[in-house]
């Protein structure tokens, strides 16, 4: 079974330290989705924007995990026009339910589990994919809001495996 105990690291906002860890992963969460959209339909493909979103806050609790959640995608939009502003709260509210789920998560399981982040990936895609369909106005709205699983499944499947390894060895104290 891959299950791993986690040492979970408490930020404490009063410490400059806290805003470094998680500028770099604001810092991922802007390279990775650069990378990925040298591929032709890359960011909808592999879903980069949320990946250290995920990995913050399954590691550094939820707080951290909306901080890393809320800024990439605001600060990836005025910098580089990804993700498009129309699609900007769409978003921002599937990172900001992967921010509380991962948080959640660890916090309630305390280990890294495949099967624990797969929960994770499904809730905050399950409900996004609900919220956003709310959010679109348009006639093939549920088509276009469910694209994360009919197109994103790689990004998905990264997210769970990739996230594991990542989180299981990260070491920050």
């Amino acid at each position: 079974m891959n299950t791993s105990s986690i040492k979970l690291y408490t930020l404490n906002y009063n410490e400059l330290k806290t805003y470094i860890v998680t500028l770099l992963f604001i810092a991922g969460n802007i390279i990775l989705p650069q990378l990925c959209h040298l591929i032709p339909q890359g960011g909808i493909i592999w879903l980069p924007i949320y990946f250290f979103t995920l990995v913050g806050a399954y590691k550094y609790g939820w707080k951290a995990g909306l901080m890393i959640g809320i800024f990439s995608p605001i600060v990836n939009s005025l910098l580089f026009g990804m993700p498009a502003a129309a699609v900007l709260p769409s978003i921002l509210f599937k990172s900001t339910l992967l921010a509380i789920a991962a948080g959640w998560a660890a916090s309630h399981f305390k280990r890294v589990s495949i099967p624990i982040l797969l929960l994770v990936v499904l809730a905050y895609q399950t409900i996004g994919t609900l919220g956003e369909w709310l959010l679109i106005n348009i006639d093939d709205s549920f088509y276009q809001a469910a694209q994360d699983f009919r197109i994103g499944l790689p990004g998905m499947c990264v997210q769970i495996f990739g996230g594991y390894l990542f989180i299981k060895h990260l070491i920050y104290k």
